[in-house]
């Protein structure tokens, strides 16, 4: 069976590099993208099982990168989630209103984020899901 790919799009190095080694621990495999233009190439050659999406990107914003995978016929289903500094609550209702999964903030707990991507992968949990709900 093939291992469940991640697509983590985000500019920082740092970030893509930590959350792949958390996603990697639980069995995951990954890709990357370090802006929007890459995030919709990356995503129709790999076709990933979900991505995890930064909101301040280079070459657009985040908000502008999922407008667009939504609007793909093949890349529409692909569960998103937001995975930002931007704590703001216009934000995380604009992300989940334009189709994301969950909308989580940096920096994220290792178990919040295996949690969001085990619930989109899986589908066993009603979306969407934020910071709050998972730490209950």
């Amino acid at each position: 069976m093939a291992k469940i790919k991640i697509l983590i799009v985000d500019d920082s190095v740092d970030t893509r590099l930590v959350v792949s080694a958390r996603l990697k621990k639980h069995g995951y495999d990954t890709a990357f993208a370090a802006d929007a233009l890459q995030a919709i190439a990356i995503a129709r050659q790999t076709q990933p099982d979900a991505i995890i999406l930064d909101l301040g990107l280079p070459g657009g914003s985040g908000f502008i990168v999922l407008q667009r995978l939504k609007a793909n016929t093949t890349l529409a289903c692909i569960p998103v989630i937001i995975l930002t500094a931007d704590e703001s609550p216009e934000s995380e209702f604009k992300g989940l209103e334009a189709g994301a999964v969950a909308f989580l903030h940096k920096p994220v707990q290792e178990e919040s984020l295996i949690a969001a991507v085990e619930c989109a992968v899986g589908g066993v949990a009603e979306y969407p899901i934020t910071n709050a709900e998972l730490r209950r």
